[in-house]
C-alpha cells in the first residue's frame, strides 16, 4: 500500500488529498483526508503575486498599524507639552486652543509666523507650541531610504555659491570642466528650474513654438520623454500632439534648372537629431557650452533640444520626495524664513493650497523653535533656558534610538550549542553561541567567492591550449589534460587564484569574460556557471574610488584587469595623500577585525545616521579623519550602501573554513 500526498497549486488555492493507492488486487485504495486552502486576494495582491513582486499581504495591515502608532504617540507628546504648559501657568482648562469664531482660519499660522520676529501673548505662544509638536519634521535615517523616493542634496555650499556669483549650475558646470574637474556638484532642483526657465524665456524671443502649453507638457519629463514630445511622431497618422512639434524655417540655396541659377527658399524644418563628434568628455562640454550660450544668445533648435533634454533629465534625478524636501530647506536659508514664515507666505498667495506634503527637514523646525523661543523671551521672564530645554528635548523633539533587532538574527550552524537555563524556578533551553555574519561582509564576500571557484568546471572537446603564464605554473603541466579524457574538468589552483583575484574588486565576471581570461581558444570551450558573481563590497568602493578619483582630475578605468586597477587607484591615492591601506583586504591576518578596509566597510555599514539633513555628517567628518579623504570627495563614500541581509555562516566558522576552500578541499 502507498500512501501518497497530491497537491493542487493554484494562485488564489491550493488543493490537498492524502490517499492510499493499493499496490496489487487484495489491497482497496481510499482516501485518508482532502482538503483545499483558499488564498482570497484582492485585486492588487493577485497581480503582484503573479508579477512575484515580494509584498505580502499583511504589508498594508502593518502600514495602518504603523500610522496608528504615530498617532498614539503624538498625542501622548501633546499630553505632555498641555501639562507642562499649565503647571507653568501659560494656559488653564478654559482656554480653547484651536481657532475659534468668525474669520480665524489660519489664525494660528499667522501667529507662528509673527512669534519669529514680534511679542505675542504666552497664551498663543502654546498654541505656536502646539502646532510645532503637531509636525516634526524629516529626519533622516541613512539605511531607510528607498529608491523611488530620490535623494537628499546636500549642496547648500554649491548654492550659495551660485547666488553669490550669480551663476546657473550649467555656467558652473562648465567652469569646473575647463579648470580641469570630472565630478560634478548636485545641485537643487529649484536653480536647475530656474536654469531652465531662463534659457526658455530668451529662446522664446526667437522660437514662436515655445508656447507655455509646450512647456508645461515637459514639466517633470526625462530626457527621452522630453525628445518624444518635440521631436515629429514615428507613426505619420499619429496628430494627438501635433500642435507641441517643433517647426521652424531655415533659408536654402537652391538651384532652380528652369532658370539656370541658384535662390535663396524658405524650407520647413523639424526635428531629427544632430549627429554627435567627439568623445563623451567632450560631448558633456559642448552640451554645457550650449546651455551657457542659450542664456543670452539664440541657439539652434537641434542644440536647444539637447540642452531642454539634459536640464530635465537633471530636473527629473533630482526630484522625488526628499529632492523636494532639500530644496524647500535652501528655500528657508536664502529667504531668511521659518517654516512657518514660508507656510504663511504660500497661504497668502493661495488660501486655498495645500500644506498637508509640504515637508520640511526637523533640523528646520528645531532653529524654529529657537527662533520663536529666543524672540518670545524678550518680552517674557517665564521662558527660561531649563523649561526651553525640557519642552525642545525632552517631549517635542525626543526620539528614541531604534530597538536593536540583534537578537533575531540566526545562530551559525557550527558555532553554537544549546544549554539548559533556568527562568523563574523552570528550566528552558537556550541557544548561545556565534551568530551569522553580514552578506556585505568582506570575509562573507570572499568565502562566497571561493566557495564559488571550487564548483567551476571546464568542458570541452579533445585537448584545449590554456594561456601560458610564466608567474603561474601549471597543475597539468606534466599530465594528460582530463579534458582530452573525460570532456571537463575542475579549475586548477593558478586558474582560481587568477579569477580570485579579478572577482576581488568586480562585480561579476561572465562566462565568456572567465574563458578568455583563462584560455587562449575561449570559444572551444565551455563553464558550467553562466556568470560568477564577485566581492559586492569591494566593488561598491571602489567605484565610490573611481568618482573620487575623476573628481580630482585623474582617470580610472574599473573594466581592465584587477592587478592594472590596483596598481592605478594606489598610485593616485599616495599622489593626493590618501590612506592606501583601504584598497586590499588580507582575509589571513591574524586579527582580521584590524584590517583597515574592514573597519572602513564597518564603518560604512553600522552607522545609522545622525542629527544632521542629510543623516551622515559625523560620518562625514569620521572618514575624512581616518582617511585624508577632503571633504566633497568623502561625501561620495558616506553615501555607499551595502545589502542588509545575513549569510548562513558566522564570522569565526568561516575563517576556520576558507583556508581549506582556498586549497580547494
Amino acid at each position: 500500500m502507498k500512501t501518497i500526498l497530491g497537491l493542487d497549486l493554484g494562485t488564489n488555492s491550493i488543493g490537498w488529498a492524502l490517499v492510499n493507492e493499493a499496490e496489487n488486487n487484495e489491497e482497496k485504495s481510499s482516501i485518508i483526508r482532502l482538503g483545499v486552502r483558499v488564498n482570497p486576494l484582492t485585486v492588487d495582491e493577485q497581480q503582484n503575486f503573479e508579477k512575484g513582486k515580494s509584498i505580502t499581504t499583511n504589508a498594508d495591515r502593518t502600514l495602518k498599524r504603523s500610522a496608528r502608532r504615530n498617532l498614539q504617540r503624538y498625542k501622548l507628546r501633546r499630553e505632555n507639552l498641555i501639562e507642562i504648559l499649565k503647571e507653568n501657568n501659560f494656559i488653564s482648562d478654559e482656554i480653547i486652543l484651536s481657532e475659534h469664531g468668525n474669520r480665524s482660519t489660519f489664525e494660528t499660522y499667522r501667529l507662528r509666523a509673527k512669534a519669529a520676529t514680534k511679542e505675542i501673548s504666552l497664551e498663543e505662544f502654546a498654541r505656536v507650541l502646539l502646532m510645532i509638536n503637531k509636525k516634526r519634521g524629516y529626519k533622516s535615517s541613512r539605511k531607510a531610504k528607498g529608491q523611488d523616493e530620490g535623494q537628499l542634496i546636500d549642496g547648500m555650499e554649491v548654492a550659495k555659491k551660485l547666488y553669490n556669483e550669480n551663476l546657473t549650475p550649467g555656467q558652473l558646470c562648465l567652469q569646473l570642466l575647463q579648470a580641469g574637474k570630472k565630478y560634478l556638484p548636485d545641485f537643487y532642483r529649484s536653480d536647475l528650474q530656474a536654469e531652465f526657465d531662463k534659457i526658455w524665456i530668451k529662446q522664446q524671443e526667437f522660437y514662436p513654438f515655445l508656447t507655455e502649453e509646450l512647456k508645461e507638457e515637459l514639466r517633470g519629463k526625462n530626457e527621452k520623454s522630453t525628445w518624444a514630445i518635440c521631436a515629429p511622431a514615428k507613426e505619420k497618422d499619429d496628430k494627438s500632439r501635433e500642435s507641441l512639434v517643433w517647426k521652424w524655417t531655415e533659408t536654402e540655396r537652391v538651384w532652380i534648372s528652369d532658370e539656370g541659377k541658384n535662390e535663396n527658399i524658405e524650407v520647413e524644418k523639424t526635428l531629427v537629431g544632430r549627429k554627435r563628434e567627439g568623445n563623451i568628455a567632450e560631448q558633456k562640454i559642448e552640451n554645457l557650452a550650449w546651455r551657457v550660450k542659450g542664456l543670452t544668445e539664440k541657439l539652434h533648435p537641434e542644440e536647444l533640444i539637447i540642452v531642454l533634454q539634459k536640464l530635465n533629465g537633471q530636473i527629473n534625478g533630482s526630484s522625488g520626495y526628499l529632492g523636494a524636501i532639500s530644496d524647500r530647506s535652501k528655500e528657508l536659508y536664502f529667504n531668511r524664513q521659518t517654516v512657518g514664515q514660508y507656510q504663511m507666505s504660500v497661504l497668502d498667495k493661495n488660501p486655498n493650497a495645500s500644506l498637508r506634503n509640504m515637508i520640511f527637514y526637523r533640523r528646520d523646525y528645531w532653529d524654529e523653535f529657537n527662533t520663536i523661543w529666543e524672540t518670545q523671551a524678550k518680552f517674557h521672564s517665564e521662558l527660561t533656558e531649563e523649561l526651553k530645554n525640557e519642552i525642545r528635548d525632552v517631549v517635542i523633539f525626543y526620539q528614541r534610538r531604534l530597538k536593536s533587532q540583534k537578537g533575531l538574527i540566526s545562530f551559525c550552524e557550527f558555532e553554537s550549542r544549546k544549554i539548559e537555563v533556568e527562568i523563574d524556578g523552570k528550566k528552558k533551553t537556550k541557544i548561545v553561541g556565534s551568530r551569522v555574519i553580514p552578506r556585505s561582509s568582506l570575509l562573507f564576500q570572499e568565502f562566497k567567492i571561493w566557495q564559488t571557484l571550487n564548483n567551476l568546471e571546464i568542458s570541452g572537446k579533445g585537448r584545449k591550449s590554456k594561456k601560458k603564464r610564466d608567474d603561474m605554473p601549471s597543475l597539468f603541466a606534466e599530465q594528460e589534460d582530463p579534458l582530452q579524457i573525460y570532456g571537463k574538468r575542475p579549475l586548477d589552483q593558478g586558474e582560481k587564484e587568477l579569477l580570485a583575484t579579478e572577482l576581488s574588486i568586480k562585480e561579476k565576471l561572465s562566462k565568456a569574460e572567465i574563458l578568455k581570461l583563462l584560455f587562449e581558444n575561449p570559444q572551444e570551450l565551455d563553464l558550467n556557471f553562466p556568470a560568477v558573481q564577485g566581492n559586492l563590497t569591494t566593488a561598491a568602493l571602489y567605484k565610490s574610488y573611481q568618482q573620487i578619483i575623476e573628481a580630482s582630475g585623474h582617470e580610472l578605468d574599473l573594466k581592465k584587469p584587477a592587478a592594472e586597477i590596483l596598481k592605478n587607484v594606489e598610485e593616485i591615492f599616495q599622489g593626493l595623500g590618501y590612506n592606501i591601506d583601504i584598497l586590499r583586504f588580507n582575509s589571513d591576518a591574524p586579527n582580521v577585525d584590524n584590517e583597515p578596509m574592514y573597519k572602513l566597510w564597518h564603518l560604512l555599514y553600522s552607522f545609522e545616521g545622525d542629527n544632521s539633513n542629510t543623516g551622515n555628517k559625523n560620518l562625514i567628518g569620521k572618514i575624512s579623519e581616518l582617511y585624508g579623504f577632503e571633504k566633497e570627495y568623502t561625501s561620495i563614500l558616506a553615501n555607499v550602501t551595502f545589502q542588509d541581509d545575513y549569510g548562513s555562516l558566522s564570522a569565526k566558522a568561516i575563517r576556520k573554513i576558507l583556508p581549506y576552500l582556498k586549497e580547494g578541499k
